[in-house]
């Protein structure tokens, strides 16, 4: 045998212990747990990732508190919302009372009305005032007529017994009446005279008059010129 191939077989025998001797170490139980040991370490890290975990969960559990404690905020919010409710004051406004209890009368005018004025024979001295709703609406005879006889600068005081319970108001159609007490039956009165025209205001307050017709010969009237409220029947103005 030459020196050369002693050489080769002492260099494959020397790789082949070295193969053997390699595979030997990574088949060892010691290696394989080695191993194993960082995989283990590596899992253990687990329940640190759950522990993380849980106080996440007991913040999220938390956090759901927060969220129905912001439920509830934005609920009160919302009750807030009820104070719109509280636009309900604006329904207590007081003035739709004022409103109904006094603004809410249409008082009766001339231009939609007929006004006569008749020389009666009971009562003496009377003349009855008559004023027709000739509308299409309701209209109010409120308190007593303001009149005045020819150029008479006053109108005269009103039967304050003859006030009604409730204001007088015409339907289309119906009339209101009121007397006018002209003069004193036994001559008692004083400053008598003839009067040919008349004006009548439906109330103190009225800004237009009728002018009903009087006799030709004119009507005489003193010192005790007085006149009865509205009435809805004519037989309770002439009770005046």
């Amino acid at each position: 045998m030459s020196a050369r191939t002693h050489r080769t077989h002492l260099l494959a025998a020397a790789a082949l212990t070295a193969v053997t001797l390699t595979l030997t170490a990574c088949n060892s139980g010691k290696g394989v747990k080695d191993e194993g040991s960082s995989t283990v370490s590596g899992s253990g890290s687990s329940p640190t990732t759950s522990d993380p975990s849980g106080p996440a969960s007991k913040g999220s559990t938390s956090g759901g508190t927060t969220g129905s404690e912001g439920s509830k905020v934005s609920s009160g919010s919302t009750g807030s919302s009820g104070s719109t409710g509280s636009s309900g004051s604006t329904g207590s406004s007081g003035a739709t009372d004022t409103d109904d209890s006094g603004s809410g009368l249409k008082p009766c005018s001339p231009a939609a009305t007929r006004t006569t004025a008749t020389v009666v024979s009971r009562p003496l001295n009377h003349i009855l005032l008559t004023v027709t709703n000739t509308g299409s609406g309701n209209c109010d005879l409120v308190g007593y007529p303001a009149v005045r006889f020819g150029e008479a600068q006053s109108v005269p005081p009103a039967i304050e017994d003859s006030k009604p319970q409730a204001v007088v108001t015409l339907t289309p159609g119906e009339s209101g009446y009121a007397s006018v007490l002209l003069s004193a039956a036994d001559g008692s009165g004083s400053d008598g005279y003839t009067a040919r025209s008349l004006t009548v205001l439906f109330d103190t307050s009225a800004s237009t008059a009728a002018k009903p017709a009087l006799p030709a010969k004119g009507v005489y009237v003193d010192s005790t010129l007085s006149v009865s409220y509205w009435q809805t029947q004519m037989a309770d103005a002439l009770a005046w």
